[in-house]
């Protein structure tokens, strides 16, 4: 039975109704259910899911769909009621806010006549025309939003350009701006340290290791996975790297990306070159010569940024893995792509490594940051296959993470093959780095003192 039910004029933010949807999708005889804002491109994915009926095909950008696929009558209309508990739910928890509330921007602005940054976390077919609003009253703004345009990042940039502003994403998920932490980002120290970064959990793993490390940060300015695009030119990293060259606060620059178009990169070099501070640069997957600018891994970068190498972890002693392959199960999209990286280097080939976090994976479903049970399905598949010699791992802290990631790892962490991780985060993070280490330890998970380490320590089981 497919039961919509279409609730006019309601909003909620997608990351509370996910876990609605994920509570509804856990009753006794549900299918399968969704609650999403009825936007064209929402009303496509429960299309495709085979979620969508003729109720939910009338819904608006300005309406929420609850969609139930149950076994039988009786069950779609528990869990419709069970909808409804768990939505007063939200409104509660959300109305018990004692932060101010506006219903725009210009009603944000009314209350905060100060601010000079927008974070901007709407449906990406209504993301640019925010942004822009943003950007025309003088703003900074971090756009969160996914699934927007390329041509449209293109235009935000380049008014951001002209109007001296930053333009942080879209698909920005982590910024640091002067200790305040946006979206994903760990707790840090105030530093000289500056970092710009396509890459949100490449901006927290370097972060963390510089505060480990005894450093500290002046910014971390996210830019967007795209940035260093052909088509998008770098826009964002140049003009973060001028608001750092510029910053008295900021001694020394690292720039971390996903290898940029060859162009993009000449550019970007050139920019980096004529600053008077030092710069590292970690373009993960270019191979770079043995100058000192230049990082190989996230690790290393934090490294050379802070002049002193990471104490690697004791290590217990593990026994070498014969004839079988590694799986890696990734939260974070940069991390995963950095282990793969490190093996490819090795020579090491016939291994598996997903990043968990891609679109293929979280549509319609948070991102497993937020709630990592979603990887303890694929863990617990990884472990009880023959052909998987070991599992590597990543642990996520910070805002917006999950309350006790490791914990919930090891609910999956069954059958007695080797699990190596490494946990990215802070003494100062909600869940205490420390404690998300000993708590895997104390599980048999062996834990490295980075993601890089993690990686190599992974291939040198290998025979």
């Amino acid at each position: 039975m497919l039961v919509n039910r279409v609730e006019r004029g309601r909003y909620l933010d997608s990351v509370a109704l996910m876990r609605v949807s994920r509570k509804l999708e856990a009753l006794a005889g549900v299918k399968s259910a969704a609650v999403m804002i009825g936007s064209p491109s929402n009303r496509e994915l429960l299309r495709g899911a085979g979620l969508l009926a003729r109720e939910g095909e009338a819904a608006t950008p300005n309406d929420l769909i609850i969609a139930i696929l149950a076994h039988d009558e009786r069950s779609g209309a528990d869990a419709m009621r069970q909808a409804d508990a768990l939505l007063s739910e939200t409104r509660v928890a959300a109305t018990g806010e004692s932060l101010p509330r506006a219903r725009g921007l210009g009603g944000g602005l009314g209350l905060m006549p100060q601010a000079n940054l927008a974070l901007i976390s709407v449906p990406g077919e209504f993301a640019p025309h925010e942004a822009r609003r943003a950007l025309e009253r003088g703003l900074h703004v971090l756009l969160f939003s996914d699934n927007v345009p390329l041509e449209d990042e293109a235009a935000l940039k380049r008014l951001a350009s002209e109007r001296g502003l930053l333009m942080m994403g879209p698909d920005c998920g982590t910024a640091i701006i002067a200790g305040t932490p946006l979206a994903f980002a760990n707790v840090l120290p105030r530093g000289d340290i500056g970092i710009v970064s396509a890459s949100g959990t490449g901006l927290q793993e370097v972060a963390a290791l510089v505060a480990r490390m005894g450093g500290g940060i002046s910014h971390g300015i996210g830019v967007g996975g795209r940035d260093l695009d052909a088509r998008i030119g770098a826009l964002g990293t140049l003009a973060a790297i001028d608001a750092l060259a510029a910053d008295p606060a900021t001694a020394k620059i690292v720039l971390i990306s996903k290898p940029p178009a060859p162009e993009v990169a000449l550019r970007v070099l050139e920019r980096i070159k004529g600053t008077s501070k030092p710069c590292v640069v970690c373009f993960l997957g270019m191979e770079r010569d043995q100058s000192p600018m230049f990082a190989t891994t996230l690790t290393e970068a934090a490294e050379r940024a802070m002049g002193k190498k990471l104490s690697p972890f004791p290590s217990r002693e593990m026994k070498k893995v014969k004839g079988a392959r590694v799986e890696g199960l990734y939260c974070g999209g940069t991390l995963c792509a950095e282990a793969e990286l490190i093996f490819r280097r090795k020579g090491l080939s016939g291994h598996r490594f997903v990043d968990l976090g891609d679109d293929e994976y979280t549509r319609g479903r948070p991102h497993p940051m937020i709630e990592p049970e979603i990887r303890n399905d694929h863990v617990a598949r990884a472990m009880a296959n023959p052909e998987v010699g070991l599992v590597l791992v990543d642990v996520v802290l910070g805002y917006g993470a999950h309350e006790n990631p490791a914990g919930v790892l090891l609910k999956a962490v069954k059958g007695g093959k080797p699990v190596i991780a490494s946990v990215t985060g802070t003494e100062q993070d909600p869940q205490v780095w420390s404690r998300q280490v000993a708590l895997l330890r104390e599980g048999g998970v062996a834990v490295a003192a980075s993601n890089a380490l993690a990686a190599e320590l992974a291939a040198s089981m290998i025979s």
